[in-house]
C-alpha cells in the first residue's frame, strides 16, 4: 500500500485555512486531522514546513495538442508542465487534428491519454454544423461536456449555423462550453485594419479587432439560446467588462445554469503589454483594456465570474515570431497559472482561500467531478503544496511546455510550487517532475 503522510500544513479548502495533517492510502485521503501519527513504518512523510496544502488545481481549458499538432505540445509534454505549475486535473479540447467530433475520435484521445499523462484528464467532444448524432452518443459519466466555437480559432471548428446551434442546445443534456466572437464582426474589422495596412497590421491591433462588439454580440445570443432552450452553459475566456453585465452572482453557484470562466491571461495583461510581448499575447479572445482587465477582476471576486483556467494553447516560438496577421493566437500556461495568482495574492488582489475556490472547487462542482477538487477523507489525494515565500525566476532552461516559451519568461514569482500529488503519487518534487505517469480518466457525477 502507498502511505503518504503530510504534515505541518496550511490546509486551505471552502473557505478556511487550517493547520494540520492530511494521511493518504494508496490514491485516497483517508484522515484529516490536527495531529497524527505515522500508523506503519513505511509511511512516507512528508514535512510541509508551514506552507499551504491546497487542492490540485482543475483547468477545465486546455489545449494540448495531441493528435495532428505535436510539434507545438502533445499529451505527456504539457500534463507534465501543468503537474509542475499545480494543475492536477485538465479537460482538453476537441480542436486537434483530426477535429474531436466522432466517438471513435475522442476514445483515441483517452488512450493516448492513459498511457502519458501525468495528470488527470477529459477531454471535450467538438460540435460541428453536421455531427449532432455523435454529440448525442457522448456519455455524461466519462466525458467532460461539449464544446461549441462560436467563433474561428486553431484549427476552424466554426459553427455558424443557427438552426444547428439550436438543435444542439436544445437536444444535449450535458454541459456545453462555448467559445464566443462574433466572426462576422471580426472579419469586418479585420477588412478595415488590412485597408488601412495592408498585410503589415499591426499586433497592437488585435483587441481592436477581435473586438469588445464581437465578444459581447456572440456571448449575449449563447446566453439567450441557453435562458431560450434551458440547456446548461458555460461560457470560456470572457475578456470584456461589457459582458460581465451578462452574468449573476445573485445565486448559489450549483443552481447556476449560466456559469462563466476568466483566463490567467485576461487578469495579468493589457492591450498595453502588445508593444513589448508582441504576439506572444495573442490570444483569441484577445487581451483588452486595463479597464477590462479591472472589471473581469471585479466580477471574479464577486462571483459573476466562477472559475480560473489556462487556455493553455502552446504553438512553436518560429510561429509565433512571424508576422501578426501570420502567428497564431495562443500560448502555454499550465506551469504557471497557480503561482500568477498567488502572486495576485501578494498583491492584496485576491486571498488564497479565492484561488482554490475558482480554480479547484468551483470546476469540480460545474462538470459536477467525481472527488476531485477538495480536499476531503474519501477524495482522490490531489494535493499541492505551496511555499509563498520562495522566489524563482521563470527562464528559458526551466520552462516545461514543448514550445520551449512563456509569456511570463524573465518574471520572478515571489511563490513556487514544491510537491504535487496526483492519486496519491508524488509526481513533483524537488523542483522535477518525476517518472510516474499517475494521472487518471476523470468521472463525473450525472
Amino acid at each position: 500500500m502507498n502511505r503518504v503522510l503530510i504534515k505541518n500544513a496550511k490546509i486551505v479548502n471552502e473557505g478556511s485555512i487550517f493547520e494540520g495533517d492530511v494521511l493518504i492510502e494508496d490514491d485516497l485521503i483517508v484522515e484529516i486531522a490536527e495531529k497524527i501519527s505515522a500508523k506503519s513504518a513505511d509511511c512516507k512523510i512528508v514535512d510541509a514546513e508551514g506552507n499551504y496544502l491546497i487542492p490540485g488545481a482543475i483547468d477545465d481549458q486546455v489545449h494540448f495538442r495531441e493528435p495532428g499538432l505535436t510539434h507545438k505540445g502533445d499529451i505527456e509534454s504539457e500534463s507534465r508542465a501543468a503537474v509542475a505549475g499545480g494543475i492536477t486535473s485538465f479537460i482538453e479540447q476537441p480542436n486537434t487534428v483530426p477535429n474531436a467530433v466522432t466517438q471513435e475520435i475522442l476514445e483515441e484521445k483517452y488512450q493516448i491519454a492513459s498511457q502519458n499523462s501525468f495528470a488527470n484528464y477529459s477531454f471535450m467532444m467538438g460540435a460541428t454544423n453536421d455531427n449532432l448524432d455523435e454529440v448525442l452518443k457522448t456519455n455524461p459519466k466519462n466525458v467532460a461536456g461539449i464544446k461549441i466555437f462560436l467563433g474561428s480559432s486553431t484549427g476552424n471548428m466554426l459553427v455558424d449555423n443557427e438552426a444547428v446551434l439550436e438543435r444542439i442546445f436544445s437536444s444535449t443534456p450535458m454541459l456545453i462550453a462555448v467559445h464566443c466572437e462574433d466572426e462576422t464582426t471580426i472579419k469586418n474589422n479585420l477588412a478595415q485594419y488590412k485597408e488601412e495596412y495592408g498585410e503589415e497590421v499591426p499586433v497592437t491591433a488585435h483587441h481592436l479587432i477581435r473586438s469588445t462588439e464581437a465578444c459581447y454580440l456572440s456571448s449575449s445570443k449563447a446566453i439567450a439560446l441557453a435562458k431560450k432552450t434551458g440547456a446548461r452553459l458555460h461560457i470560456f475566456h470572457l475578456s470584456t467588462a461589457k459582458e460581465m453585465d451578462l452574468f449573476t452572482n445573485k445565486i448559489p453557484l450549483e443552481d447556476k445554469k449560466i456559469t462563466a470562466e476568466v483566463c490567467v491571461h485576461h487578469l495579468w495583461f493589457t492591450n498595453e503589454d502588445y508593444a513589448t510581448k508582441g504576439n506572444f499575447i495573442k490570444w483569441n479572445p484577445a487581451v483588452k483594456t486595463a479597464t477590462d482587465k479591472e472589471a473581469l477582476w471585479k466580477a471574479l471576486l464577486d462571483d459573476r465570474i466562477d472559475v480560473i483556467a489556462t487556455d493553455h494553447a502552446p504553438h512553436t516560438l518560429e510561429e509565433k515570431q512571424q508576422s501578426y496577421l501570420n502567428a497564431p493566437s495562443g500560448g502555454p500556461l499550465v506551469q504557471h497559472a497557480v503561482v500568477a495568482l498567488f502572486e495576485a495574492f501578494h498583491q492584496g488582489k485576491i486571498s488564497v482561500e479565492k484561488i482554490v475556490e475558482k480554480m479547484c472547487h468551483n470546476p469540480a462542482k460545474i462538470f459536477k467531478i467525481e472527488k476531485r477538487g477538495f480536499i476531503k477523507e474519501g477524495y482522490y489525494a490531489d494535493l499541492v503544496i505551496v511555499n509563498a515565500g520562495l522566489p524563482w525566476s521563470v527562464k528559458k532552461e526551466n520552462i516545461l511546455a514543448k514550445c520551449g516559451w512563456s509569456p511570463f519568461e524573465g518574471y520572478t514569482f515571489k511563490s513556487r510550487i514544491t510537491h504535487t500529488f496526483v492519486n496519491g503519487q508524488l509526481v513533483y518534487n524537488a523542483f522535477k517532475v518525476k517518472d510516474i505517469r499517475a494521472g487518471k480518466r476523470l468521472l463525473f457525477n450525472r
